[in-house]
Formats: C-alpha cells, structure tokens, sequence
C-alpha cells in the first residue's frame, strides 16, 4: 500500500481544489450567524488530547448543548455521565479543544477550536439547574477559530432520512456489548434496568 508521508504529496493531490471560500469562512469570534447556528445545535462532538492520548466524547442537551457568553467565550456544562472524565483529565493538562456541533434537520455542521478551563465554581454551576441538579463542572472554552462545515458529508450520509434510521432492534444492546467485552456479565438484568436508571440520572 503507496503511504503519503509529506504535506507537499497532500499537496499535489488537494491544494489545486482549495476554494477561497474554505479559508475565508473562519473567524476568530463567532459572527451573529456563527452564534444563531451554535446556540441552537442540542449535541457537539468534544475533542480533547491528553500524555495517554485522544479522546472524542458526545455532548448534548435539550436546552443547547453550550450557552454563548460572547463572541469569544462559550460554557459547556458536565452533566452527569460514567465519571471516566476523559475529556476532563485531558484538559486540566492540556487545554486543547475541538468541538463539531450538529443541528437536527440541517446539513451545515459548526466546528470550534479552542481551548478550555474546567470550573466547579458554584455560582456557575447554579447558573444551569435543571429539575433542581447542577453539573460538577463546567468548561470554559475560549474560542480561536470558528467556521461551518462543508455540508457534503451529512449529505452523503442522508443522515436526517428516516428511511436509513437503523433498527434499535436489531443491533447489539449495551447489555450483550458489555457481556462480549467482559465475558462474564448480567447482559439481561443491564439492559432490563437501563432505562429506568438512566430516566433517572439524566441530570
């Protein structure tokens, strides 16, 4: 198999397609649009990296998964999860960050790069109650560039077709996932009582 080991190779197979459009949407700061497109996206993909390595966990909320404070600042709450607190870890060490934002029905993803800090400041964690529960943390994100996605990819996908919505089903449960990862495990008691246990811890 033929490896590209040089940014110049990339180069000869991509630069000549670069429109002036990929490199004039990014802004250092949200633009009104850029605000309107993010506060209203429920789920975000957070990518972080850390001495272990990478990590890419999801992010969603009802409400808008981030509250914009201003054209440079987002806040992002922790709400609760399975307390590996992989993004967490990597960015007390290495405040890195990337985010893609998806918007149901729309096509256009939004990225953010940028970097964060990790507050349990208690005023701040009052400030996103909901049903008389507040996050451990919040992550205070600065951002340094933002711009929209080429809609190509979610196009592609028909991602927001319900005709290609997979069958829950037939796919594999958290239960028996579990079971295969471990051998030895309860797959019909997991899947039995995760409903009801997740209903109940979603904030």
């Amino acid at each position: 198999m033929k490896i590209i080991n040089s940014i110049e190779e990339l180069n000869t197979i991509y630069g000549a397609g670069l429109s002036p459009a990929s490199v004039t949407k990014v802004t250092k700061q949200l633009t009104p649009l850029y605000r309107e497109m993010i506060e209203i996206s429920l789920f975000a993909a957070l990518a972080t990296v850390g001495p272990e390595g990478l990590d890419c966990s999801p992010r969603g909320d009802l409400g808008g998964v981030v509250r914009v404070i201003d054209d440079e600042t987002l806040h992002l709450p922790d709400w609760r999860g399975n307390n590996r607190v992989d993004s967490l870890s990597n960015i007390v060490r290495d405040p890195r960050l990337a985010l893609m934002f998806l918007i149901p029905g729309s096509n256009t993803t939004m990225r953010i790069n940028g970097r964060g800090v990790v507050s349990d400041d208690e005023a701040l964690l009052s400030s996103f109650e909901m049903d008389g529960k507040h996050p451990r943390t919040v992550v205070v994100i600065s951002i340094d560039e933002v711009y929209f996605q080429c809609a190509r990819a979610v196009m592609r996908a028909e991602l927001w077709n319900e005709e290609h919505f997979a069958d829950p089903a037939k796919l594999p449960t958290p239960g028996q996932m579990l079971k295969a990862a471990t051998g030895d495990f309860d797959q019909e008691t997991y899947d039995r009582e995760w409903p009801g246990r997740a209903a109940k811890t979603m904030w």
